[in-house]
């Protein structure tokens, strides 16, 4: 089934990229209609504190703010649905789309904010405590550790630098690597071993993360002396890498061998005209909600110029 509309702008995502980009796009008069996704909000959406966000001086739970920005977006005029974009075609005008359901529907514009996923390790106790001492992403929740010790696993330049960011932070960080050796870059390496306060486990494999309502350590296993023994942290950071959530458009758009989506420098013009991408689909060095909310304002902006340019809008 096909949508007789052509919509100006159609976002996909509902992150605070997505969210903003509605916000932005509905008060430039672009009627935008908003994809919700699998997972409305995103990864804010398993987020408890966030207290690194502008304009909430008290803090705020991630679900809460993610639920701020909705409502800020659907007052504003944008239309919101719950459905999931599978595929495109952007190899013709106007852009097509089509949901899981194979509802299609047609745009002169698309911004995609997809977001990225974290790649846990697949515990059933990570999954558990994940809010509660379990986290991917060390700057957002560093600061709610802050004189505890903690563990990092990963063996990658993420995995260093959040290392890093928590040794600032924590008197001991634990930096749990698999196998013998380190997947990050030298210079990330170096600055790791300088690091007096981290202790790097090698061939070491998480069992565990021990806690009931809260993280108090984790089961380790060396897997060179074949034994187990427990580390007693109070947060426990996995730092194996993010998956953006670029699938559907990687057949018609530039991407990075790591599948993030390629922008124009100094924008967010993909390599299709009249697609837009913002936020942690096309950012794997910053990945916080506020630069995901710049990102977004950047695409309703350029996606508004670009339809004015088209004699579109």
């Amino acid at each position: 089934m096909t949508s007789a509309t052509i919509y100006p702008c159609i976002i996909i995502g509902s992150g605070p990229a997505g969210y903003t980009a509605a916000i932005y796009a509905a008060r430039a008069g672009l009627r935008p209609l908003l994809f919700q996704g699998i997972e409305p909000g995103g990864q804010l959406m398993t987020t408890t504190d966030v207290e690194n966000y502008p304009g909430y001086p008290d803090g705020i739970q991630g679900p809460q703010m993610m639920d701020d920005f909705r409502r800020q977006a659907e007052r504003m005029g944008t239309e919101l649905r719950t459905g999931h974009i599978s595929r495109c075609d952007f190899s013709g005008k106007p852009l097509r789309l089509w949901t899981l359901e194979d509802e299609e529907f047609l745009a002169h514009s698309v911004i995609i904010a997809t977001g990225a996923s974290a790649k846990w390790l697949g515990l059933d106790s990570e999954k558990r405590l994940n809010g509660s001492g379990v986290s991917a992403c060390a700057v957002c929740d560093g600061f709610f550790f802050r004189g505890k010790e903690v563990a990092v696993v990963g063996g990658g330049d993420t995995a260093c630098e959040e290392a890093l960011y928590l040794s600032k932070l924590c008197p001991q960080v634990h930096l749990l690597v698999r196998s013998d050796r380190m997947r990050a870059s030298q210079v990330m390496q170096e600055r790791v071993r300088k690091a007096e306060n981290i202790r790097i486990y090698w061939n070491t494999e998480t069992v565990e993360v021990l806690g009931t309502h809260q993280v108090t350590g984790v089961r380790v296993r060396d897997k060179a002396a074949d034994r187990e023994y427990d580390i007693s942290v109070s947060g426990f950071f996995v730092a194996i890498g993010h998956t953006p959530n670029s699938e559907p458009f990687r057949q018609w758009l530039e991407t990075d061998e790591q599948g993030y989506i390629k922008t124009k420098p100094g924008s967010t013009h993909t390599s299709v005209p009249g697609v837009f991408a913002a936020g942690d689909v096309q950012d794997k060095v910053y990945r916080q909600a506020v630069t995901a909310a710049g990102s977004g304002c950047m695409a309703a902006l350029d996606a508004e110029r670009y339809l004015s340019a088209n004699g579109l809008h």
